[in-house]
């Protein structure tokens, strides 16, 4: 007796990959940052992973970048930790959902200096063009903050206080990407990450000799007659 063909069940056609969103990738960003800022890992292979997580298209592509450490760290009260002065006392890990500052200088130039307050991320990109962040007066919000600076035929400067901690991560193709690492003898003091590249170009961080957080609280202080 013929054994009956049993039919063939059509194959599902496999799901497409879901693409990522920026917030998506901020969301890894941040949690390679407190991976960072808690030695989890270190600077070279935090630059790494934060390289990938920008080139990532799907969000296949980006968990994979995290799964060896913890999502999500309990956060410690503002009442129980002592600030640097001059760091602003809002909490550790400033506003998450913030967007990215930007200073994008295309045949152009672009500066943000004095009396600001800094945010979590910022996005530099200079293209035949000069970008300067100086961050000796500046207000830090939270303990860590990351600097994405990309420069093409263009430069990108950044000044820190000296008593800040200073690390970063990123190639120089045909140029030169410097960040003179600075550790500071505060275990609380603010954490400047400089990550990207520059082709061309020239991406370099510093401190600013002279200039520290506490002798610029000092002197404001005094101005207002405090």
């Amino acid at each position: 007796m013929d054994l009956e063909k049993q039919p063939q069940q059509p194959v599902a056609p496999a799901e497409p990959a879901l693409r990522a969103s920026d917030a998506d990738r901020d969301r890894i960003a941040d949690i390679l940052r407190d991976a960072l800022a808690e030695g989890r890992i270190d600077a070279e292979e935090h630059g790494e992973r934060i390289d990938a997580v920008y080139r990532a298209k799907t969000l296949g592509e980006l968990e994979p970048l995290v799964r060896d450490l913890p999502a999500a760290r309990p956060r410690a009260e503002p009442s129980q930790r002592s600030y640097v002065p001059g760091y602003a006392h809002e909490g550790e890990g400033g506003d998450p959902a913030a967007p990215a500052d930007k200073l994008v200088a295309v045949f152009s130039s672009s500066t943000r200096k004095g009396r600001w307050r800094v945010g979590r991320r910022t996005n530099a990109f200079a293209v035949f063009g000069s970008v300067e962040i100086d961050l000796t007066e500046a207000i830090f919000t939270q303990r860590l903050t990351t600097i994405n600076a990309v420069s093409v035929f263009g430069a990108i400067e950044v000044r820190v206080p000296e008593n800040v901690t200073l690390r970063g991560a990123g190639t120089g193709v045909f140029g030169a990407f410097e960040v003179a690492t600075l550790e500071a003898a505060d275990p609380e003091a603010p954490v400047v990450v400089i990550n990207g590249y520059a082709v061309f170009g020239a991406v370099e961080a510093r401190p600013k000799a002279g200039r520290r957080i506490a002798d610029l609280h000092a002197k404001m202080r005094k101005h207002l007659g405090g």
